[in-house]
Parts: structure tokens; C-alpha cells; sequence
């Protein structure tokens, strides 16, 4: 089995925390998006994972190679780094891994987590993960058969058809053929939005036969801004602490400092006259004083004092003094 994970974007909605690093290596509770998304989806599949392939922008470095190539290692699976340096969609992206599209796999979009407990349906073609949705006029849904076959794709539907949401996570049997269509898509120019999508190359697939069935997640976490970030921090963090993950680091030093759980506290963090929690994540050598923080996000190395936050989000190198609330400050701001 592989994983192949399109994430070429940087993630102009969660800006500006994106101008310093990918959105993929968003760290939530503790561990950057990508991370949790491998992890949870190779846990979900319980096979063996042969390769894991990230499409990236060349600009992301070579910082961020080794930190994605390391992912794979710690599965015991190869890793490969293809580039995607034009925005030319889904199905651009995926052709952009083509030397890897063989054998069963996993397509992954990298701003999305899942918690899902299933067995994968091995007679199918392909599985496309789904979640079911309160407004599915504002989501792409599938419609099925009376077999509970896919049969349909339908973007942002005006009448309903389903409320079932594709979340951008898919299986293939054999991904050499959407690796065909994908190539008949770009070499036919197949563009829709100005961009060639994976949809065009599924939709190939249903037409000549091929049996599309739903895998339908318990939750559907995502990490478009800032809101649903921190949103989506809290609800992580819940359900480690319900798994009974230790997340506060031995090394939390605390000083008349309380923290509420779930809370993820990092290494090295100080805490002075300080109420931490609940739903916050604060990385390696933060340091808060005189502060009062709950369900917010903030990264490593980052100062913080005489602050009362709710629903913020906090970067790496940063410093904050003030009276601001609901915030939003990247790597190495200050705010004194």
C-alpha cells in the first residue's frame, strides 16, 4: 500500500502563519497536520505501507524534506518528494507523483484529519471517504445506488442529492488507472475552475464500469484558517486525552500556574501565575506569565504574558504583551 499526499499549497486562508511554513506542518496538539494525517490513515488501513509520497512546492525546502521523508521512515515505508510548482489542481498535482502511481494506494490532501475505525472494502476499485454534512450545498457529496455504490459526483449542489461530503481522502485498488485517465485528462485539456481535478479522472472511471463505494468517517477535521485550526486543536486534544495519551511534557515547569485539560504543553514550557486550558496547545520553550489562555494554538518558543486568549493562534519566535483576546500573530511577531 502507499500513500501518496498532495500539499503543494501554502495555505493563503491561514495566513500568516503560512508565510513562514507549509500549512501541512501546522503543528496540531503537538504534531504537525501531515503527521497525524499518515499516522491516522496508515492506523485506519492496518496494511503494510510501502512508500510515502509528498507533493510539495520546491520553495518549501530542504528542512521540510527531511521532516516529511522522516514520516515515512517512522512507518518503515520509503519516502519520495515530487514538486508541484504551478496551482494547476487536484489532477495535476496526483500526475505530478506518476512514477509512484502503481499498485493499491491512498490519496490524502494535507489539510484535513480524520478519526475513523472501518474495514477497508478490498473488492471495490476505489473508496472515497465521506462525512455527513449539515449543509451539503456547500460541500462536493456523492450520490449512490440502491447498492450504496458511488455512482455520482456532484460539486456544491443547488438541489439535494446527498449529504454525504467528500473530505479529499481516496483508495484505489490499482492507481495506475486513475493514473491513465489523469494522463487523458491533461492531454485532452480537461479543465474545470482552470484546473485540471481529480474528479475528471474518477468520473472515467465510473463511466467504464468501475465499482466506487463510500468509507465514512466519525470525524471530518479541518484546518482551512485560523478559526477552524483552533477548532480543530480542541477537538484533537480531546479525543487524545479520552485515548489517554500523556500530553504534558515531565520537563513543564510551573509556578503558582494551573493547567486544565486537555492541554497539550510541550518541552521546556514555563508557566508563571498562569491558568493554561482547557483546549490549548503550547509548543517547545513557550514561556507564560500572568496570563490566562484557553482554547487556543501557539507555537514553539513564543513569550506571552498579561494576556487573556480564547480562540488564538500564536506562532513560532513570537512575543505578545497586551490585552488583545480572539488573536491571530505569526512567527517572530512582537506585540508589546
Amino acid at each position: 500500500m502507499k500513500i501518496i499526499v498532495p500539499m503543494a499549497g501554502r495555505g493563503s486562508r491561514l495566513r500568516p502563519h503560512t508565510l513562514t511554513i507549509p500549512k501541512p506542518l501546522i503543528p496540531i496538539a503537538g504534531k504537525p497536520i501531515v503527521h497525524r494525517l499518515v499516522e491516522d490513515i496508515a492506523g485506519v488501513l492496518n496494511q503494510e505501507i510501502e512508500e510515502v509520497a509528498f507533493i510539495i512546492h520546491e520553495t518549501f525546502g530542504k528542512k521540510v524534506e527531511e521532516e516529511l521523508l522522516a514520516i515515512a521512515k517512522k512507518l518503515g515505508a520509503k519516502g519520495t518528494i515530487y514538486y508541484q510548482n504551478e496551482a494547476l489542481g487536484t489532477g495535476h498535482a496526483i500526475m505530478c507523483a506518476k512514477d509512484s502511481l502503481s499498485g493499491s494506494a491512498v490519496i490524502a490532501y494535507a489539510d484535513t484529519l480524520i478519526r475513523a475505525d472501518f474495514d477497508l472494502d478490498q473488492n471495490a476499485d476505489s473508496v472515497i471517504w465521506v462525512k455527513q454534512v449539515d449543509e451539503p450545498e456547500a460541500f462536493g457529496v456523492v450520490k449512490l445506488n440502491a447498492n450504496n455504490e458511488i455512482v455520482e459526483l456532484v460539486e456544491k449542489p443547488a438541489t439535494f442529492v446527498s449529504d454525504l461530503a467528500v473530505i479529499g481522502i481516496y483508495y484505489f485498488k490499482d492507481v495506475a488507472v486513475l493514473k491513465n485517465e489523469l494522463q487523458l485528462v491533461l492531454d485532452n485539456n480537461i479543465i474545470h475552475g482552470g484546473e485540471y481535478q481529480i474528479n475528471d479522472g474518477i468520473k472515467q472511471m465510473m463511466a467504464k464500469g468501475m465499482t466506487f463505494v463510500p468509507g465514512k468517517v466519525d470525524e471530518w477535521m479541518d484546518c482551512g484558517n485560523k478559526n477552524v485550526t483552533v477548532e480543530t486543536n480542541s477537538r484533537m486534544l480531546g479525543f487524545l486525552h479520552q485515548d489517554g495519551e500523556s500530553l504534558v511534557d515531565e520537563s513543564v515547569q510551573l509556578e503558582n500556574a494551573t493547567i486544565i485539560p486537555p492541554c497539550y504543553i510541550g518541552k521546556n514550557v514555563v508557566l508563571v501565575n498562569t491558568t493554561v486550558g482547557p483546549n490549548v496547545s503550547l509548543g517547545d520553550g513557550c514561556h507564560v506569565k500572568d496570563s490566562t489562555i484557553k482554547n487556543s494554538l501557539v507555537q514553539t518558543h513564543s513569550h506571552i504574558k498579561n494576556a487573556v486568549l480564547d480562540n488564538a493562534m500564536i506562532g513560532n519566535h513570537a512575543s505578545f504583551d497586551g490585552n488583545f483576546t480572539s488573536i491571530s500573530i505569526g512567527d517572530y511577531s512582537v506585540l508589546e
